[in-house]
C-alpha cells in the first residue's frame, strides 16, 4: 500500500482530532480476496522481522490495540499475529485493577508488561483505559486511592492533562530505550456495532462473546467518541502515533495493520548479529570437530571384522543356487 494511502489513517502529531474526521469503512479500492493475499505476504515478511529482531536483541516492539466493543482487537491480532514464534511474542488485556495495581501508580502494571528486547508484546487494552473509560466514568477515580481526588470536583481538565502527560512521558522513555511502539484505534461505527452484537446473539457458537455491559457501554458512544477525540489530539505523538484504522471490514482492518507493523519493523533495520573474527574461527573450529568425529564413525565401520558365514548359512546359499538353476 502507498504510504499516501497509509497516511489517511495517521493521527497527525500536534493536530486537534475527532473520530468522525477518519472513516469506518474506507478500503482503498482493494477487494477482500487481494487484501487477504497481502495480508498473508505480511505474515511471512513479519516471521522474518521477528526472527531479526529476536536475534539482533536491542529493540522490542510494543502494539497497542484499542476499541470500541465489537471492533474486532481479538480477531486482529488472532489473524494478523497468526505467523509470529510465540517464543518471541507476549500478549496482556488489561481490564480493571487488581487491589495491588491500586496500591501502586496507573502505569506500574504496565511498565511490568512491557517486552524486554527482541520480543514483541501486544496490550489488549492498556494504559489508556485510564483516560478512557475513567473519563467516561470518572467515579471510578474516587476508588484508585489517590491523594489529590476526594470527590468528582477534583477531577478536572488539569488532571486529564496531567495523565496525558505521564503518558506520553513513559511512552518517549521507552522508545529511547529501544520499544517501537504502534498504537493503533480500530474505528468501528456505531451501525456495525450493533450488527455484530447482533451477530453474537444469534449465533450460539458467539454468545459467549456477549454481555448486558456491552449494551450498558455503548449507551455512552457520543461521550467515548468524545475522550477518544481528545485521545487522539493529546496523545499521538512524533515517537508514538496513533493509527486510526477503519472497522468496519475486519479484512481490510487486518491488512492494514500488517502492512504498518511490516513496514515500521523495516525501519529498525533490525539485522542478525555479525559475527567478529574469533567467533568466525571458532565457528570453523567446531565444523572441523564435527567432521572429524563423523570420520571417525565412518573409519570404525570400516574396521569392523567381517562375520565368516556358518556351514547352517553356506548350505542356504546352496539350496537357493539350485532354486533359481
Amino acid at each position: 500500500m502507498e504510504k499516501k494511502v497509509l497516511n489517511k489513517f495517521l493521527a497527525k502529531p500536534k493536530e486537534k482530532h475527532k473520530v468522525a474526521d477518519f472513516s469506518s469503512n474506507y478500503t482503498a479500492d482493494i477487494t477482500k480476496e487481494e487484501a487477504e493475499t497481502l495480508l498473508q505476504n505480511n505474515i511471512l515478511e513479519m516471521r522474518k522481522l521477528q526472527d531479526r529482531l529476536y536475534a539482533q536483541d536491542q529493540h522490542s516492539v510494543l502494539l497497542i490495540f484499542q476499541a470500541m466493543d465489537a471492533a474486532g482487537k481479538d480477531g486482529t491480532i488472532k489473524h494478523v499475529m497468526s505467523g509470529i514464534n510465540p517464543q518471541g511474542c507476549q500478549v496482556f488485556s488489561f481490564k480493571q485493577p487488581s487491589q495491588e495495581e491500586l496500591d501502586h501508580d496507573f502505569l506500574w502494571r504496565i511498565h511490568k508488561a512491557i517486552p524486554e528486547k527482541g520480543r514483541m508484546g501486544i496490550f489488549n487494552r492498556s494504559h489508556y483505559e485510564d483516560v478512557l473509560i475513567t473519563k467516561v466514568h470518572p467515579s471510578i477515580l474516587l476508588g484508585s486511592k489517590l491523594p489529590h481526588i476526594q470527590s468528582l470536583k477534583d477531577v478536572n481538565e488539569d488532571f486529564w492533562n496531567r495523565r496525558y502527560k505521564h503518558i506520553n512521558d513513559f511512552e518517549n522513555y521507552l522508545v529511547d530505550n529501544g520499544t517501537l511502539i504502534l498504537k493503533f484505534f480500530l474505528n468501528v461505527s456505531k451501525d456495525e456495532q450493533k450488527n455484530r452484537f447482533l451477530s453474537r446473539l444469534e449465533d450460539e457458537t458467539k454468545n459467549w462473546k456477549f454481555s448486558i455491559s456491552d449494551l450498558k457501554e455503548r449507551a455512552y458512544w457520543d461521550d467515548y467518541m468524545k475522550v477518544y477525540s481528545d485521545l487522539l489530539t493529546e496523545t499521538s505523538t512524533e515517537v508514538a502515533p496513533w493509527y486510526v484504522i477503519p472497522a468496519d471490514n475486519k479484512w481490510f482492518m487486518r491488512y492494514v495493520v500488517s502492512q504498518i507493523i511490516c513496514d515500521k519493523m523495516r525501519e529498525l533495520n533490525v539485522q542478525y548479529p555479525t559475527l567478529t573474527q574469533e567467533d568466525k574461527e571458532n565457528l570453523e573450529k567446531a565444523k572441523l570437530l564435527l567432521q572429524e568425529e563423523e570420520k571417525k564413525k565412518e573409519d570404525k565401520k570400516d574396521d569392523k571384522p567381517k562375520v565368516e558365514p556358518t556351514l547352517k548359512d553356506k548350505k542356504k546359499d546352496k539350496k537357493k543356487a539350485k532354486k533359481k538353476n
